[in-house]
């Protein structure tokens, strides 16, 4: 049996396939594989870990010609055509959990950062224009008591909201598909329209997946109901975001600032944002910390063993259709 490991992850995951002698792992590591080189490299496996550039298409699926369980390195799995593999009865599995705490973390990295203006002040202080202290420099809102808009309160959403009610004594409203009575009390959260949250809030974070009911969710139309003291934060997928949209808000003051984790054309990044003073850019580096990472290693190889040795549906499975069968069997 043989597994692609489409690029470096922490040693734990690679531990734990090692354990089991019956499995060939195949290896890569440094830059993206392109859309060639990854239709030869799972022409013959057996599960693929793929990382969230790698875009498992239904032609990269059918030439994997045994391929059982796609099992993403993240929690996201946009990049997998999901209704091809279901068809080919491919598991695809995620990594649901511990990057919860991370994501939240980073997001509220992001709003006091922009807020404050730390980074555009990191780079006044590197280009060596620090000359003296000046009482009108570097001005940026105080978030306590502010308004927090939360699109999608989920686990991300809600422990972003914790520590935001907690240390800042912030209002929450949130708008989802689902209520979330539990988060509404122990944060006195109010379930509202994306309307009278965009309205209405001084920070907007957005915590949602990705489909084509959030594509675009946010556009000039959206933009145009923000508070012009407002900053919005996006640490799930970029094109939940229109860009070219976000880029004449900012220009034209319609809001303050915005800080991007994830982008429209990942890794292409909008040249005008590049250019802007009032954006934080990152990466796409919110799960970033060693626990989530690691945690995230383990629980994509639990889902290819569970498949290739143990032969079972992954435990964190996506297409969950694939086991209605399994289920009511039990029942």
């Amino acid at each position: 049996m043989k597994v692609l490991i489409t690029r470096e992850i922490p040693q734990v995951g690679i531990n734990l396939l090692k354990e089991h002698k019956e499995i060939e792992i195949d290896y890569r590591k440094g830059p993206p594989l392109s859309r060639e080189e990854l239709k030869r490299a799972v022409k013959d496996v057996d599960a693929i870990i793929p990382v969230i550039p790698d875009q498992i298409s239904k032609e990269i699926i059918e030439h994997a010609d045994n391929l059982k369980v796609i099992a993403a390195y993240s929690v996201g799995y946009d990049h997998i055509d999901l209704d091809a593999a279901t068809r080919k009865n491919i598991y695809v599995g995620n990594t649901p959990g511990d990057l919860t705490e991370a994501v939240a973390e980073h997001s509220f990295a992001l709003m006091m950062s922009l807020g404050r203006r730390v980074a555009e002040a990191d780079r006044f202080c590197r280009a060596k224009r620090y000359e003296y202290w000046d009482p009108m420099a570097f001005i940026g809102p105080k978030f306590m008591n502010k308004t927090l808009g939360i699109i999608g309160f989920g686990r991300i959403g809600q422990f972003f909201a914790r520590m935001a009610k907690n240390g800042l004594n912030m209002r929450i409203l949130y708008t989802d598909v689902i209520s979330h009575p539990e988060g509404e009390n122990l944060l006195d959260a109010e379930k509202v329209s994306l309307d009278y949250l965009l309205t209405n809030s001084d920070v907007v974070s957005i915590h949602v997946n990705l489909t084509e009911e959030t594509k675009h969710m946010i556009d000039h139309d959206q933009l145009k109901l923000m508070k012009p003291l407002s900053i919005l934060i996006n640490t799930s997928r970029g094109p939940i975001i229109d860009e070219n949209a976000l880029v004449t808000a900012l220009k034209e003051g319609i809001i303050a600032g915005a800080a991007l984790d994830v982008f429209e054309n990942e890794p292409h990044i909008h040249p005008d944002l590049l250019k802007l003073k009032n954006v934080v850019l990152t990466p796409h580096i919110a799960s970033a910390t060693w626990e989530a990472r690691i945690q995230m290693a383990r629980m994509a190889v639990e889902n290819v063993i569970d498949v290739l040795v143990d032969k079972k549906p992954p435990r964190y499975i996506v297409n969950k259709e694939l086991i209605k069968d399994i289920v009511s069997s039990i029942v």
